[in-house]
This record gives structure tokens, C-alpha cells and sequence, in this order.
């Protein structure tokens, strides 16, 4: 059995899952990013189609709400002339009690290629990606507390669109770190792709301890987390993973951690403020920043769509091994 992380890539070092940005090669890292750049004009184009996933079905399984990722995924899906289908997770067979394993096989059955599958249990993914047939391929949209890739791909995406040297950059992630996947997945690509520095911000019940060892810079403090920063990653509070009293208010919170104005000029004057949504305005990022001109949180969006066609049409490419 190979490892989960080397369940991405076939004997070739092909993609053909994407699971985690963990272990992804800096070539296959790069090889997407590139790609979705030739896919970006797509959606200047008076027809936003391109022939490559004609013939293939995407099937959406969320189990988890989600608004930007799925419809950025139906696009995408879409753009590729593919045809897709969005499970109705709360009339699926799984509201009955059938597995997850039994339900992907069924819709297999139905001549399915790609699963786009958002998870509350980590590891949900990697188990799909163990038992689907050589031509099914399985993409990460978010598994538990664990990983989404995707993400952090668009917003690698993005950072390179405006900063495109990385071994200069230092990049601040701030807020709930401890329950967010995409802090991890950010600095698991922020590492690949060589960033100067990477810092972890946020108050110490939210920056869990396993931070460290994946080489990161911890503070506690905003003004020492943000000053001097070229990117900085604004995270929600996900008040829906937290058990227990870990804040004492999100007022709290924001006037301790917010991103307010005045705190944006500790960092670096072009600086640019990210945020992978929803956004809690007055909770973790003032309104002026989020609509400020330093403010790349729309375009995020905009570029999310040419990064999940990128990565569709790359894992539709390769077949794993049988």
C-alpha cells in the first residue's frame, strides 16, 4: 500500500489525485499554478469554454455547506465542458446510512471521472483515493481540520499574481489557525514554493503547538506577526469546529487581533490582504480593509476558478496506477 501522500501521483509522478498540498512535489506545485494562467483568460473570452472534460462527468459531494468552492468547481467543471452533477447530500443514500465508500462506487457505476469531495471527517478523501477504480480521480475540497488544497493553490495563485518572487516574501496567516485546513495547506505550499518567513498570529488557545515543527514562526502579538509582512492570510473564526470557551467574545477578538486601518500600516506599504471567505467583517478584518485597495480577497475568487480547471484537467490527464 502506498503511502497517503504518494496516493497523488502515479509511477510517473503524475498527478492524478489531489489530496493534500503536503508532499506535492514543487514541479507538480508549479505545473498548476502554470496552467491555470493559461486558464485564466478564459473568462475574458464571449465564449467561457474550452473542450478538454467534453464527454467526462465531475461529480460534487459536499458534506459540508460551502458556497464559493462548490460554485467556483460547477464553473470550472462547466468552462471544461464537462458534464456535472451536485449530490443532494441531505436526499442522497448517505442520509439512510450508506457509507461513503458505497455511494462513490455507485455513482461510479454511473461512469463517473472526477469526485470533488468536501468532508467533515479528515481523511475522507484518502479513502476514496484507496479504493476508486485506476480512471476515477479523486480532488480534496476540504476535509475535516486537515487539508484544502485547492485553496491553498489559489491562493498561492494569487500571492505569485502580485508578488511573484517567494524566497523574499514573509507571509502572515492570522486568526484561527489551530481549526483551519488552509492555514495548513498555505504553509505546506508556502514551503514548497522557498517564502522567506511564515508566521502563524492569533491569540494562544487558537495557534496550536503542532504548528512548530512545520517551520513557522509563531506570535501572539498582531503588530509582531503583520510587521514588516508583504502577504497577509485573514482567517474566520470557525466558531463550528471549536468545543469549549477558547475566546471571550468575538469582540474580543477583534480588538485584540482585527485588521483594522490603522494596524495594516505595521506592515509593508504594498502589502496586500488575503482572505479565503467568508468574512466576518468586524470579527476578523474591518470593512475598509476588506474593500480597501490593498484588499486581493475579490480577484482570490476570480482565480480560484482557473486553478480548480487546472486541476481537473491535469488529474483527467493521468491515470493511477491499477
Amino acid at each position: 500500500m502506498r503511502s497517503a501522500r504518494n496516493l497523488q501521483l502515479n509511477r510517473n509522478g503524475e498527478l492524478v489525485h489531489l489530496l493534500s498540498t503536503e508532499g506535492l512535489p514543487r514541479e507538480q506545485l508549479l505545473h498548476i499554478l502554470d496552467t491555470a494562467g493559461q486558464f485564466a483568460s478564459v473568462s475574458d473570452r464571449e465564449v467561457k469554454k474550452v473542450p478538454l472534460l467534453r464527454g467526462k462527468s465531475v461529480f460534487n459531494l459536499f458534506f459540508e455547506d460551502s458556497t464559493r468552492t462548490r460554485t467556483t468547481f460547477d464553473i470550472a467543471a462547466t468552462r471544461l465542458s464537462a458534464d456535472v452533477y451536485t449530490l443532494d447530500i441531505g436526499h442522497s443514500s448517505t442520509s439512510k446510512g450508506e457509507s461513503l465508500l458505497d455511494t462513490v462506487a455507485n455513482l461510479s457505476a454511473m461512469v463517473a471521472d472526477i469526485f470533488v469531495v468536501r468532508h467533515a471527517e479528515s481523511g475522507a478523501p484518502y479513502l476514496l483515493a484507496q479504493h476508486v477504480a485506476p480512471h476515477v480521480h479523486i480532488i480534496n475540497a476540504g476535509d475535516g481540520r486537515h487539508a484544502h488544497p485547492t485553496q491553498a493553490l489559489l491562493d498561492m495563485y494569487t500571492i505569485r499574481h502580485y508578488k511573484p518572487d517567494f524566497s523574499s516574501l514573509v507571509v502572515a496567516i492570522v486568526g484561527d489557525i489551530r481549526h483551519s485546513r488552509v492555514a495548513r495547506s498555505d504553509i505546506h505550499a508556502l514551503r514548497t514554493l522557498g517564502a522567506a518567513e511564515i508566521r502563524v498570529v492569533g491569540p494562544r488557545t487558537l495557534v496550536s503547538a503542532d504548528m512548530v515543527p512545520m517551520g513557522v514562526r509563531t506570535c501572539h502579538s498582531l503588530q509582531e506577526g503583520i510587521s514588516g509582512a508583504d502577504v497577509i492570510i485573514m482567517l474566520r473564526l470557525q466558531r463550528e469546529r471549536m468545543h469549549g470557551a477558547l475566546l471571550p467574545s468575538s469582540e474580543e477578538f477583534f480588538r485584540t487581533y482585527g485588521l483594522t486601518p490603522e494596524r495594516l500600516q505595521w506592515a509593508r506599504p504594498d502589502a496586500i490582504v488575503m482572505h479565503p471567505g467568508p468574512i466576518n467583517r468586524g470579527v476578523e478584518i474591518d470593512s475598509r480593509v476588506a474593500d480597501g485597495p490593498r484588499s486581493v480577497i475579490l480577484p482570490q475568487v476570480s482565480f480560484g476558478i482557473a486553478v480548480r480547471m487546472a486541476v481537473m484537467s491535469i488529474v483527467i490527464g493521468n491515470e493511477a496506477d491499477p
